[in-house]
């Protein structure tokens, strides 16, 4: 049987993280679990995931493991983050409890319950719509400028921002040491060629 952390996020150093605490023992006595580390963050959601923690909760943890949350606004700063990640974790077989939501992705697919699977499903729809809605407020701004005459374009040589950039500290903590590439891309979510890419143009050693 597998390990479970915690993963405990407050905003500001005026908030207290005893009462996730709590709620988190609570909630493994009465369900028969050990809670075996607690990571502990007072920190903006709007800050990366490096310094929020999220990259060293995922590297401590493996398929068969589960990470406990209070709910699942602690885990990131936009729906879609937070799918992305849940996403990530199923698809590395590690399991999830969001205590506020009732929600529990257990770690071997086959017996996760129907709620969860409709959760899950009602929150990448509501992702999907949150990106729609980006690109479709992104494409009525650009309009407006070029009405206005502006000229649209970043300048020749410009470096386009990536997803990959808020976890760009880890990516540089775990090939300094000697973690390959490829055992990278995967932890990241992308294909080793993207990654490749992505530190050739960053320069990252």
């Amino acid at each position: 049987m597998g390990k479970t952390l915690a993963y405990v996020r407050v905003s500001t150093v005026q908030q207290d993280v005893s009462n996730q605490r709590l709620e988190i023992l609570e909630y493994a006595r009465r369900h028969d679990m050990q809670v075996a580390d607690y990571i502990e963050v007072e920190m903006s959601s709007r800050r990366d995931r490096a310094s929020r923690r999220i990259d060293e909760l995922l590297g401590r943890v493996e398929r068969g493991d589960t990470i406990i949350v209070s709910e699942l606004s602690r885990l990131g700063r936009s729906t879609v983050e937070v799918v992305e990640l849940v996403n990530e974790l199923v698809a590395t077989g590690i399991g999830l409890v969001c205590i506020k939501q009732g929600l529990r992705i257990a770690s071997d697919l086959g017996k996760m319950d129907m709620q969860s699977k409709v959760t899950i499903t009602m929150f990448s729809l509501f992702a999907e719509l949150e990106r729609d809605l980006l690109s479709e407020r992104t494409k009525q701004a650009l309009a407006s400028k070029r009405s206005q005459g502006v000229k649209l374009g970043k300048p020749r040589g410009t470096i386009q921002r990536s997803k990959l950039d808020d976890r760009r500290e880890a990516i540089q903590e775990l090939l300094r040491h000697k973690v390959s590439k490829s055992a990278v891309a995967r932890m990241m979510g992308v294909s080793r060629t993207a990654l490749a890419s992505y530190v050739e143009s960053r320069g990252i050693a």
